[in-house]
């Protein structure tokens, strides 16, 4: 059978190189295509070289633009591949613009759809990322849901009443962190030369941060405060960065450029806390067992706050920095199964040849 994969920024990336390898070892022909929403190298090709992944058979190239225009112009682009192509079915993952456009476009043509990462729900419909998901959900054919808690979101919606297969699938993003965990410690070199032997690191990229000016007013404040007491190492985004220097906002913590997947996994296992709004950064600071603060009001990993693994801090300076203290020195053991095994992947892949059999 052929499978046509669509991705676009770098969590899909990650998720993309555990699953495809699967793909690929179950006999499945399986065509890559790159919407080009990620397009700096260090957000996307860095990812295809180190992650061996072999470079995208198509890449749209829609760089930036609203959600309206990147969505739309994705979706026109990926409607022609789908033409050509005539796979069996459409792959997506997460919750991205190109994820809804992939999701649109197969099913305007008929053709199965397979969502990996389903039911997950932050129930803030002002989260862009939210609507992508439950439209996306909404019309799959195969939902492969990484916990129970997505299970049970879709069943309150009434699934069970939908002509779609529900699969407790388990999370590639921890078949990614058990397979590259060890080729980082080989390749990447980037926690020596930093030097430091204890430090704080953060992520901020998500629209209602960065470009909502109070809301990274009060992130880079808290920031700058506990940078002070703890060294804060921010691979930062360059749309992000261009609006702090735009609005001529003074960072006192050490700022790099974005990494690559082997360098992250690093700059986490030698963290001290994490601090980001990135929902997949959550997940990956349990799975190396780091303490997070989250940048937002709600998240839709439920379970890690649930467990204490992860604290909702929102936006403010003070509840930043409150959040930062009660988790910088928190000892949790990390031992519980949140999940699945690390064979996430293989679940899915023998999933959907079970469904076309």
């Amino acid at each position: 059978m052929k499978l046509l994969t669509v991705v676009g920024a770098r969590p899909q990336f990650i998720k993309a190189a555990v699953v495809s390898r699967q793909f690929k070892s179950a006999g499945v022909e399986e065509v890559l295509l790159h919407t080009g929403q990620h397009y700096d190298e260090n957000m996307s090709s860095v990812f295809f070289t180190e992650m061996q992944i072999p470079e995208p058979k198509y890449n749209l190239s829609v760089k930036g633009g609203a959600h309206g225009y990147s969505t739309g112009h994705m979706l026109a682009g990926i409607e022609e591949v789908l033409l050509s192509e005539k796979p069996d079915a459409v792959v997506v993952y997460g919750d991205t613009n190109s994820t809804l456009a992939g999701a649109l476009a197969a099913k305007k043509l008929h053709i199965p759809l397979v969502h990996i990462e389903a039911g997950l729900r932050s129930f803030e419909m002002r989260m862009p990322e939210e609507v992508n998901r439950i439209l996306t959900d909404r019309i799959s054919d195969i939902l492969f849901c990484p916990t129970p808690t997505a299970i049970e979101n879709l069943r309150k919606e009434g699934f069970e009443h939908f002509d779609c297969m529900i699969v407790n699938s388990g999370d590639v993003m921890q078949d990614a962190a058990l397979f590259y965990a060890s080729l980082s410690d080989k390749q990447s070199q980037i926690s020596q030369s930093l030097g430091l032997d204890k430090y704080v690191l953060c992520t901020v990229h998500r629209s209602e941060n960065t470009d909502n000016l109070d809301n990274l007013q009060s992130i880079i404040s808290a920031l700058n405060d506990i940078n002070d007491q703890t060294p804060v190492i921010v691979p930062l985004h360059p749309r992000t960065r261009k609006t702090v220097y735009d609005n001529g906002l003074k960072l006192n913590f050490k700022v790099i450029d974005p990494v690559g997947y082997l360098d992250m996994v690093q700059l986490l296992k030698n963290a001290s806390l994490v601090i980001t709004d990135s929902g997949g950064l959550q997940k990956e600071a349990y799975f190396f067992g780091k303490h997070c603060v989250t940048l937002r009001e709600q998240t839709e990993w439920t379970e890690l706050v649930t467990h204490g693994y992860n604290t909702i801090a929102g936006t403010t300076s003070s509840g930043i920095i409150q959040a930062y203290s009660e988790m910088i020195n928190k000892t949790s053991g990390f031992d519980v199964s949140l999940y699945g095994n690390g064979e996430a992947s293989q679940v899915i892949a023998d999933s959907i040849l079970q469904y076309f059999s």
